[in-house]
């Protein structure tokens, strides 16, 4: 569950007084993402809320035009490609109250320190999990056609009849696996739910089954859900317990012809152990997330016609991106005003985000 502090953004922790209405407002992150993210209105609606540090967007805390200036900042705005946050930075800007992350997974962006020092956090991680939940839910019905699989046969074969054994097809009565109940795990569930008389298993367990199943899902252990399933999707974090979690045993209590849907981390997943069984043919896979990613030149899943990759586009591209600054700009306008984060988050969930 989402916290919320009651305390407005800006109040002067030595004084209890609130300084001037409008923050000081900079924006920090890659060239590309602040091209596609902060267009002319968006710009126009942060000037409307803050008082913007010239430039008003760098990629560096090192940047010249603003390294002497980071002491005026309350407030940044990050996201992809930002720098991390830590403790020599936190040394440099002593008013800094808030940090309002623009783009998916913080923690290359956060520090012990930044906790520590009780500023807020608050991510727009849970936009940037619609465009996952939706490349997802596309992957799992194109799996359950075996359409990526067929349309190779096609080319290889110059024919459209299929002549590789792909298994069942078609997507009612699917057995549907999803790991890990996180934010894009939970959207998936519930859009599964749209095809015809599918089961949706979950394995996570840090889960509420109460939850899971008002989602649309079943919560099961791992080992029991895999030898059931046409479809394994995961939705889990990179984590040291995560790591190779997917691993040969694993894709053995698979059915054959089943698909591995990965649009998580790479890392889930015993790349060596998915490479043997999808050159034997038994597995078939969709893979926008790889380890090591990309996958070296060498390694036969680039080749396999049972085997579909996407160099990670599943997570937000272009426009797509905007949905975070617009979100991030709504939590900016909340401080202003003195009322909670609507998507505040703290140190202790960290150890389970992505």
């Amino acid at each position: 569950m989402t916290r919320t502090d009651p305390a407005p953004l800006l109040r002067d922790t030595t004084t209890d007084l609130l300084p001037p209405a409008r923050p000081r407002a900079l924006v920090v992150m890659g060239a590309e993402p602040y091209r596609l993210q902060f267009d002319d209105a968006r710009r126009a609606r942060l000037a409307e809320l803050a008082d913007v540090v010239d430039p008003g967007w760098v990629t560096s805390f090192d940047d010249p035009r603003v390294a002497s200036r980071l002491a005026e900042v309350d407030v940044l705005l990050t996201g992809w490609s930002a720098p991390r946050v830590d403790a020599g930075v936190l040394a440099r800007m002593p008013r800094l109250r808030a940090v309002l992350h623009c783009a998916g997974s913080l923690r290359p962006h956060v520090s012990d320190a930044l906790w520590d020092r009780g500023v807020m956090v608050s991510t727009s991680a849970d936009l940037n999990a619609v465009p996952v939940a939706e490349f997802t839910y596309a992957a799992i019905v194109m799996a359950g056609k075996k359409a990526p699989f067929l349309a190779a046969d096609a080319r290889r074969h110059r024919g459209h009849a299929p002549r590789e054994p792909r298994g069942r097809l078609g997507n009612s009565g699917l057995t549907i696996g999803l790991v890990g109940f996180s934010r894009i795990g939970r959207l998936v569930t519930r859009l599964v739910n749209q095809l015809h008389d599918v089961t949706c298993l979950v394995a996570d367990p840090y889960a509420d089954a109460a939850e899971v199943a008002a989602a649309g899902g079943e919560l099961v252990p791992l080992a029991e859900m895999l030898p059931r399933l046409d479809v394994l999707s995961l939705h889990a974090p990179a984590l040291p317990s995560t790591r190779h979690m997917i691993g040969a045993a694993e894709l053995a209590a698979l059915p054959d012809t089943a698909t591995l849907i990965n649009t998580a981390r790479g890392s889930l997943v015993d790349t060596a152990a998915l490479e043997a069984e999808c050159v034997s043919g038994r597995l078939h896979a969709i893979l926008d997330v790889t380890d090591p990613e990309p996958l070296p030149p060498g390694s036969p899943l680039y080749d396999l016609p049972n085997v579909m990759l996407t160099p990670h586009v599943a997570g937000s591209l272009g426009h797509e991106t905007r949905r975070m600054s617009d979100a991030a700009l709504d939590e900016l306008e909340r401080l202003v005003q003195g009322r909670p984060l609507q998507r505040r988050v703290h140190r202790d969930e960290m150890a389970l985000s992505a």
